[in-house]
């Protein structure tokens, strides 16, 4: 994580600061777990609570110099902070209890702040894809001209995707919200799935199906990709963006506030940067998912291959996201949008977008699909390369007349019954999940 890609809450989550106090809330909940079938004192949790032990991060590092191993240093810190009552934590428990049910916690917790800027985009994708439901604009396959669509039509098809990516994350936090108290391999040697059970639903947490010294990586394997495959929805959304800004196209653009600056050398330049800034963030997510997938095959019951890729994956995917998500929306609810020139942009085919419209009325006519394909292109590829209007020189075509009426071509040219239903597709997105 850097300051500049990452929101203050999700800073504060992953702060060392907030790992340690989440690790003695596994703890205590473990030992309360224990309290109540008789392994440990009553009593002994709030004994520990009422002392308002905060960890220190410093002090645990300096013990850790000593101890090469993290959770002993975090633990012999709170039994000097503590006294005797400390005594009583950690029993019959191994690291990876401590350390994937916390995990799981800030996971599940760092998926509720993605969840909430997920909301903030789609909204802003909604009430932008309302607002230009009918507003025409060519539709591109190939990057070259297609048939027409509304814009309201293209930003809910960004919407149904942010939203499909917001259900993966949902159901990706559902499977992440998993711990396990189990012991040394997960054979509850000396605990119980009793004690497991209560302890976790404390921490909102489910136990490990089977556990072994860690909860199966490929929750998290999951959780990564869902993070990846949001980050790739705000990157199409930002590609579109950096391609509609261009001077050739300039249909929309990047709300350019007074007093930015474009260029060091050029004045006149407006840049797409944040659009360009998502573009290169979503790698730096979608690199997180090939190494969450290979921390799946670990060695038996565990090894440890996995912790270092976690602790850098975690919190820079997280942070990420959430600045992307952040911005994303701000870019969305900020989008100029310049309807003049998407209609201009559609008037440069000259109507050609309509010749299927002119192909299906020749099949009805009694035309082979292909004969009727072939009467159309030749007049349209005439009107390509600049022998006359498309409509014109379909109602000059002698072969095309015997089939169609003036009246009939005519018809085929009507946009609004092209987009007659874009008001559908958008409130389909908008009442999609």
């Amino acid at each position: 994580m850097i300051p500049r890609y990452t929101p203050a809450e999700v800073a504060e989550l992953w702060s060392d600061r907030n790992r340690y106090a989440v690790w003695l809330e596994v703890e205590l909940c473990a030992c309360e777990a224990m309290e109540d079938a008789g392994l440990v004192p009553p009593g002994t949790a709030a004994e520990i609570r009422a002392l308002g032990v905060e960890p220190d991060p410093a002090a645990i590092e300096r013990i850790e110099q000593t101890t090469r191993h993290d959770v002993i240093a975090f633990l012999t810190h709170v039994e000097q902070r503590v006294g005797a009552p400390a005594r009583w934590l950690h029993r019959g428990m191994t690291s990876n209890d401590v350390l994937d049910s916390s995990f799981a916690v800030l996971l599940a917790r760092s998926a509720d702040l993605l969840l909430a800027r997920a909301d903030a985009l789609a909204a802003a994708l909604e009430r932008r894809a309302r607002e230009h439901v009918t507003t025409a604009v060519i539709g591109r396959s190939h990057g070259i001209h297609a048939e027409p669509v509304t814009f309201g039509v293209v930003l809910a098809g960004h919407l149904a995707e942010v939203k499909r990516g917001r259900a993966r994350l949902r159901a990706a936090r559902r499977e992440i919200a998993v711990g396990k108290i189990a012991g040394a391999v997960g054979t509850y040697a000396h605990l119980s799935p009793e004690i497991e059970r209560q302890a976790l639903a404390k921490l909102g947490l489910e136990p490990e199906t089977v556990a072994t010294q860690v909860v199966a990586r490929d929750r998290h394997a999951a959780f990564f990709s869902a993070c990846a495959l949001l980050a790739a929805a705000i990157e199409r959304l930002s590609t579109n963006i950096r391609h509609w800004q261009r001077t050739e196209v300039g249909e929309a653009e990047e709300r350019f506030a007074k007093g930015q600056k474009g260029s060091s050398a050029m004045p006149h330049k407006r840049n797409p940067i944040l659009s360009e800034n998502l573009c290169g963030l979503a790698r730096v997510v979608r690199a997180a998912v090939v190494p969450a997938l290979e921390n799946v095959a670990l060695w038996h019951e565990r090894d440890i291959s996995h912790s270092s890729v976690e602790r850098m994956i975690a919190p820079d995917v997280t942070a990420t996201l959430g600045f992307m998500l952040e911005r994303a929306a701000s870019v969305v609810d900020g989008l100029v949008v310049y309807p003049e020139r998407m209609r201009e942009n559609l008037d440069r085919s000259g109507g050609l977008f309509f010749s299927e419209a002119v192909m299906l009325e020749l099949v009805g006519k009694g035309l082979a699909r292909q004969h009727a394909y072939e009467l159309v292109q030749r007049n349209a590829m005439a009107a390509f390369n600049g022998a006359g209007g498309f409509k014109s020189l379909l109602l000059a075509d002698a072969e095309i007349g015997e089939k169609l009426a003036p009246a009939e071509i005519e018809r085929c040219f009507d946009l609004d019954h092209a987009l007659r239903f874009a008001r559908v597709i958008v409130e389909r997105a908008a009442a999609s999940e």
